[in-house]
């Protein structure tokens, strides 16, 4: 079963990444760091593969920093 969008979003905003707004269903997200991500969808819909391959390569790019 996959994960839902506001899971994906908890995982963002507990890496520190903040989110910058958006348009409609749009929700932005930048680290301080300089990482962008953008994801779409309503809180409750399942996120698409897509969707957590992009946030696990952000927070993977988050440790390769450090």
């Amino acid at each position: 079963m996959p994960p839902k969008i506001k899971e994906l979003l908890k995982q963002l905003e507990s890496a520190g990444f903040v989110n910058r707004g958006g348009k409609g269903s749009h929700r932005n997200y930048e680290h301080s760091s300089g990482l962008r991500i953008t994801i779409s969808g309503k809180l409750g819909d399942d996120a698409k593969p897509y969707q957590e391959k992009q946030v696990k390569q952000k927070l993977q790019g988050l440790d390769d920093e450090k």
